[in-house]
């Protein structure tokens, strides 16, 4: 497959696109590759390079059963099965693995609230098993005696994050979608009357666009604002550490630790109300270090190569924001802090809304509108 290249401007920066979508990170290419499958060509702008931004501090789990309420592990599961049953045949290399999830538990009071979550999934086709200590050990014979309990399922998985966005870029590019990185949005204008058209000045020139797609995460309220649209979101940042390659030591992804394909240990899901700031801070770092000894202690002494940060968009009520903006014909936005596991989904539901103007499966819960009325 053909590397992601960074095209020059397109000849004509004032000409009239069909789609243009705002956000270059795993969602925004999930959408123009999945579009592209459809024979739309769109235009996708990025104020950075892709995984610059959330995509590339990420974890990459493909996380299904703890996802609440139902619904909303109900769609995860499903977009867990493109992964296995189209997207990873599609674009190989991007690492995909179905290793099945563990959430730890420590006490007795957790082992009850598993029972009921296991429960509440089933219905929704979520399969839930709650594991005490003897059955966790048997699972991941390296986890801590500490360790009381677990809930597990066959659905969870993880990916490469930066094997998938570049797969999906270059994929997308190879069928006629044109990107340009480093342009900043400097200023956003809805035409009303006759043929709606989207104005959007950046930093190279003018854009003209018949549809816009919002994909660029935290920065999505901001551009959203010109047009007199709120959307919801908030940076939530969470903080990494990376250990030194290892020998295989887990065979599942935990609920805030996963082994990478090349041996390396990723740990640790805080989550803190820090605005955009990126930093990473000691006092986080350290909790996360003695954590992941007292679930592994094996990662005691062992060598650590890097810790990083990075923002999530989190929307109010935690869920992804998806869909047609109401009373703005045209717009569109896609942004949620699941991007990784909802990948293949968003993707799909966006191109058929896109393309179709209706979409397979009802997204209506995800709708902006949800919010309205405070």
């Amino acid at each position: 497959m053909a590397e992601p290249t960074v095209p020059a401007p397109q000849a004509d920066p004032n000409a009239d696109l069909d789609v243009l979508i705002l956000g270059g990170g795993v969602v925004g290419n999930t959408i123009a590759f999945h579009l592209t499958e459809r024979g739309v060509r769109p235009t996708v702008i990025d104020r950075g390079f892709p995984l610059s931004g959330t995509s590339g501090s990420t974890q990459a789990w493909i996380w299904v059963h703890t996802k609440t309420p139902g619904f909303y592990g109900e769609l995860s599961l499903a977009s867990a099965d493109l992964y296995r049953d189209t997207l990873a045949p599609r674009l190989p290399g991007i690492e995909y693995t179905r290793t099945g999830g563990l959430s730890l538990l420590f006490s007795r009071d957790e082992l009850a609230r598993a029972e009921r979550l296991r429960d509440a999934q089933r219905p929704y086709g979520i399969d839930i098993e709650v594991v005490g200590r003897e059955g966790v050990r048997r699972l991941e014979p390296h986890l801590s005696p500490e360790v009381a309990g677990a809930t597990f399922s066959p659905h969870d998985g993880n990916v490469n994050p930066f094997q998938l966005v570049r797969r999906l870029l270059a994929a997308a590019q190879a069928q006629g979608a044109a990107y340009r990185f480093y342009e900043r949005v400097v200023s956003l204008r809805e035409r009303r009357g006759g043929e709606r058209r989207f104005e959007v000045r950046t930093d190279r020139g003018l854009l003209r666009a018949r549809r816009l797609v919002l994909a660029a995460g935290l920065w999505t309220p901001e551009l959203a604002a010109p047009l007199g649209v709120e959307i919801p979101v908030r940076p939530v940042r969470g903080q990494i550490l990376v250990s030194e390659p290892l020998p295989p030591v887990l065979g599942h992804t935990l609920n805030f630790m996963r082994q990478m394909a090349n041996g390396e240990i990723l740990f640790g899901y805080s989550q803190e109300e820090a605005g955009r700031d990126r930093r990473s801070t000691w006092d986080v770092l350290s909790a996360t270090a003695g954590l992941g000894i007292r679930v592994l202690p094996l990662l005691r002494g062992v060598r650590l190569v890097r810790a990083f940060s990075g923002l999530r968009p989190m929307p109010r009520d935690g869920l992804p924001i998806v869909g047609e903006v109401p009373g703005h014909p045209g717009l569109f936005v896609a942004v949620m802090h699941s991007g990784y596991t909802l990948a293949p989904l968003i993707g799909t539901v966006m191109a058929e809304l896109l393309v179709q103007g209706h979409t397979s499966i009802p997204i209506e819960g995800l709708s902006l509108a949800r919010f309205e009325g405070g």
